[in-house]
């Protein structure tokens, strides 16, 4: 299992799942894909994703700046 991270920060809405989206088949399943982004709708929008798709969200957090990060198992 490995994890790979993937930074989309600076992108907005929808680049940062279609960015997820692209990522995963490079990636193994039970692999762990991390997200960077700032886009201010991204934490709503990787949940619904997540909830669509059966991925498992491991973790969401934002810190004061307005940057998440997310954690989603492939």
């Amino acid at each position: 299992m490995a994890t790979e991270q993937l930074d989309a920060t600076g992108l907005k809405c929808p680049q940062p799942i279609l960015k997820v989206v692209a990522k995963i088949p490079t990636m193994n399943a039970g692999d762990i894909l991390e997200v960077l982004a700032d886009c201010p709708s991204f934490p709503t929008d990787m949940k619904a994703w997540c909830e669509k798709t059966g991925k498992p969200l491991l973790m969401l957090t934002t810190d004061g700046e307005g940057k998440h990060t997310a954690q989603v198992q492939i």
